[in-house]
């Protein structure tokens, strides 16, 4: 497990303890956390992207409290506050505990109430809520901001913190206070649960009628090992579908590697994603040379869409193989490493390249635009009345419709 998440780029949005002898003497416990805390400052004077470090003398930090270090807290405490001086909220130090439940996510497992979350303007968002858990029963959505956890405000409040005062033992009950555009300000009491992450689905929304011509695939997460391999078999038995739509709507993103390997299967000798490191080598990634699929595609897109669905996205789009309907894109182009901290047991998410489009599209912050956009609005979700699908599969039988008289020319 080290070792693949060691090789493994990271691009995904923020979702053990070592043990010590209680006979060691302080000075000797001093000297291993300090060990730790040079051990990340060590990373990220190598790795991260921006060699300027935010503007700053990175080298001030290399000692700075090594006369403050008696306890695994103390290191804990002054790497967070060193990490947080470069200003990239995706470059994070991951406590022990923290780090088991990040290998479990890969595994497929966690425990909580199934929300995908992100920072944005000092805001918590739920960025998406995963399919069929507590969260997604309970009414979340995309972009409800999180004003307060068990009455305590999240103002100021690291989303590190936040997910851990929402995680918990499974049966207990969490509070949220929930402020949504346009309606109320609510709480909402969830129980938790074990999370079986899935990642891929072929369940349609309740009530929605597909034509047997078109195949459906929803793609929530690019987390896991086997998500290419599951997606590639769903695809084999959707050989004889004369189109496919996949639904990457609120999928938050996932394993680099995973994006690619699924791209590759619709595209032929084309650019998927190049990748830009810190000194300004470009690592450009292309498709084998020859279709897996040549099934006409739409793509299903909103703003919970980020990291390697925006890569997937931008790669069937800058090719011309897909049309993307929906709405635009969280804006996520930077790639980070999981970097374990052994023997600590604990982990850096490290932001150590940024993304570019086959077009060579910059997308940081601005996000994908939808080729067809379609918005959902408050009463569509009420009556549960899915107009991107409805779209989707609308565009889709005309795009079929199109081939076969292209053919027949």
């Amino acid at each position: 497990m080290k070792k693949f998440l060691k090789n493994t780029a990271l691009i995904t949005l923020a979702l053990v303890m070592v043990s010590i002898t209680c006979n060691r003497s302080n000075t000797a416990m001093a000297e291993s956390e300090t060990v730790l805390y040079d051990m990340v400052w060590k990373i990220v004077n190598s790795k991260f992207l921006d060699q300027t470090n935010n503007g700053q003398d990175w080298n001030k930090w290399r000692h700075k409290y090594d006369d403050k270090i008696k306890t695994p807290e103390d290191a804990y405490v002054a790497i967070d506050t060193m990490v947080a001086s470069l200003n990239d909220k995706y470059t994070r130090f991951v406590d022990p505990k923290e780090f088991e439940e990040e290998k479990n996510m890969i595994k497929g497992s966690l425990c909580g109430i199934g929300i995908q979350m992100g920072l944005r303007d000092g805001k918590i968002l739920v960025i998406s809520p995963i399919e069929d858990t507590p969260g997604e029963k309970a009414g979340l959505l995309a972009e409800d901001e999180i004003l307060a956890i068990d009455g305590v405000s999240t103002k100021d409040m690291s989303i590190d913190k936040a997910a851990d005062k929402i995680r918990g033992k499974k049966g207990t009950t969490v509070e949220l206070l929930i402020k949504r555009k346009g309606v109320p300000n609510k709480t909402y009491k969830i129980v938790r649960d074990e999370i079986q992450i899935k990642s891929i689905s072929q369940k349609l929304p309740d009530n929605f009628k597909l034509d047997d011509k078109i195949g459906y695939i929803r793609l929530s997460s690019f987390m896991g090992r086997n998500v290419s391999t599951d997606f590639k078999n769903i695809m084999e038995s959707y050989k004889n579908k004369e189109g496919i739509i996949i639904d990457l709507r609120a999928n938050t993103g996932g394993l680099l590697t995973n994006a690619i390997e699924i791209s590759d299967l619709f595209l032929d000798d084309d650019i998927i994603v190049s990748t830009v490191d810190r000194d300004g080598y470009k690592d450009t990634s292309r498709s084998s040379k020859r279709y897996f699929s040549t099934q006409p595609l739409v793509i299903l897109i909103n703003k919970g869409s980020a990291s390697a669905s925006e890569i997937m996205s931008g790669a069937l789009k800058d090719n011309q193989r897909a049309i993307l309907i929906g709405e635009n894109t969280f804006g996520k182009g930077l790639v980070q490493e999981v970097k374990p901290l052994s023997p600590f047991g604990a982990g850096l998410n490290i932001t150590v390249q940024k993304y570019l489009t086959p077009n060579g599209t910059d997308i940081n912050k601005k996000g994908i635009a939808p080729d067809i956009e379609v918005k959902i609005t408050e009463e569509d979700i009420k009556e549960k009345n899915d107009v991107q699908l409805k779209k989707a599969q609308e565009v889709l039988l005309q795009m079929i419709q199109n081939e076969k008289m292209s053919v027949n020319r």
